[in-house]
């Protein structure tokens, strides 16, 4: 049975594919093959999740920051 996604886990898919759409479609249409567009997709997820993962980071230390304050 297939899991059921958070909100958050959907949002975080939407952006992977914005950012793998628009990698992709700055490539010339004759480097748009599997074997170019497949490590892209891959890239692309990766660098969303980094991106996010270090928003959170730097929005949960300024909230720290504020809390001793």
């Amino acid at each position: 049975m297939a899991r059921d996604i958070t909100v958050l886990e959907e949002i975080v898919q939407d952006i992977q594919k914005a950012v793998f759409q628009k990698w992709a479609n700055e490539l010339p249409e004759d480097q748009r093959t599997e074997q170019v567009l497949e490590p892209l997709a891959v890239n692309a997820a990766e660098t969303v999740l980094f991106v996010i993962q270090m928003y959170m980071d730097k929005i949960n230390e300024a909230a720290d920051q504020l809390k001793d304050s």
